[in-house]
């Protein structure tokens, strides 16, 4: 199988044509987000680079991370050691529950002093959701941490960011998967969904409900874009994994490697060497 081939799906922006060979899209799902860093070792490992990169949520932390330059398994490492306290702040009145400053602050110092989307060393594309026009977007130029922030501000748990005017969510409300972003810019494009929805009959707190309504969100949006990419992986068994539980990573990044090692060699896309990471 030619990785630069996709006849499967008509696009405007021919085969060839396009501005990147090889586009990766991250979904959210918040602590199960670090399930990416596994899947983009996996990517590499197999002899691919990915020349753009796109993020939704948690997918956008991990693409900035990746994009300036962490290798993947160095990525659970900057959380290792932390908890959801360590980051959260309460924040009544403010449109949110709690507020993440903090924790944005420290993705920031792992970054060192890149500051601007342009300033990655990968074209990376950060998904959120406009709030006051109902409508999906990208944002690839500008500060960083405001629309990374936009981009992790899950409805009622965290306050919407204002950018430039405009009021921005969490990108998994409307668009989970933004394989939307990359599909005319790139010949091949994976799509990686760490956002499994299991059964759940009992919730004990209002942050409860709204965590399951935000899943069920994404859920329903996120199907068409795994139609959009060439080849689509999910981590089926991270399902039970709290979303913010991040006494979890090292399993989490072992799943993301696992099914996209799996789903690499099925596609004819394994191509390591012993030079490469193992």
């Amino acid at each position: 199988m030619s990785l630069y081939n996709n006849t499967s799906k008509p696009d405007t922006n021919p085969v060839g044509q396009r501005p990147y060979k090889l586009g990766v899209a991250l979904s959210g799902g918040g602590a199960r987000g670090f399930a990416h860093a596994g899947a983009l070792m996996a990517i590499e490992e197999a002899g691919l680079r990915p020349d753009a990169i796109a993020g939704v949520s948690a997918g956008s932390v991990i693409a900035v991370l990746y994009a300036a330059g962490i290798k993947p398994i160095n990525i659970g490492d900057i959380f290792a050691r932390h908890s959801f306290r360590d980051f959260a702040e309460l924040s009544w009145g403010k449109g949110g529950i709690f507020k993440i400053e903090k924790f944005m602050n420290h993705i920031l110092d792992s970054i060192g002093d890149k500051r601007n989307i342009e300033d990655l060393n990968i074209p990376t594309f950060i998904g959120a959701s406009d709030l006051d026009n109902a409508t999906p977007h990208i944002f690839d130029h500008g500060e960083i941490e405001p629309r990374m922030l936009a981009s992790c501000s899950i409805p009622i748990i965290f306050p919407p960011v204002n950018i430039d005017g405009t009021h921005y969510v969490d990108g998994g409300v409307l668009r989970n998967l933004p394989a939307w972003a990359l599909r005319d810019k790139c010949d091949y494009l994976i799509g990686i969904n760490v956002s499994p929805l299991r059964k759940k009959d009992s919730y004990s707190s209002i942050i409860e409900v709204a965590f399951r309504t935000y899943n069920l969100m994404a859920k329903a949006n996120q199907n068409e874009d795994m139609a959009l990419c060439d080849l689509s992986i999910q981590t089926p068994e991270i399902s039970d994994y709290a979303v913010f539980d991040l006494s979890k990573i090292k399993e989490l990044v072992i799943s993301g490697y696992m099914h996209t090692r799996s789903a690499l060699k099925k596609a004819g896309l394994w191509n390591n060497n012993q030079n490469d990471p193992k």
